[in-house]
């Protein structure tokens, strides 16, 4: 049996990655960076999941003509009022947001799942 040409290969690791059915990245520290204003309402929906636990979805509602900074806050008080006691989340240079595990929590993964605001563009970081 002969193996696969080379080029399929790239293009499944590709197809894979993009489908983010990679292995997950976990970390100790995540920034999400948040650019532009909102131009409409909407939703922006986190998911946080500690190495070897249960993912936490984390819902974020955003109101119309919200600015960057603003958005920042309320990602970060959403963060805050669902898993708080097992984070420390934190606003940076006013338009990012750190989350850093606290002491003997496992390392995790932060993804945005979905992001429904016009105008709004949240990075996200490895720290």
């Amino acid at each position: 049996m002969r193996a696969p040409p080379r080029r399929s290969l790239l293009a499944l690791a590709t197809l894979l990655l993009a489908s983010g059915a990679a292995v997950a990245t976990d970390s100790n520290k995540w920034r999400l960076e948040c650019s532009g204003g909102a131009d409409s309402a909407g939703v922006v929906t986190l998911r946080i999941t500690p190495k070897g636990g249960a993912p936490t979805d984390v819902v974020v509602a955003i109101k119309d003509n919200t600015s960057e900074n603003a958005v920042a806050r309320a990602i970060r008080d959403a963060l805050k009022a669902e898993v708080g006691d097992r984070y420390r989340t934190e606003i940076d240079d006013g338009e990012d947001v750190l989350v850093k595990k606290r002491g003997g929590q496992p390392d995790f993964e932060l993804v945005v799942l979905d992001n429904t605001v016009k105008g709004v563009r949240i990075g996200r970081e490895r720290e």
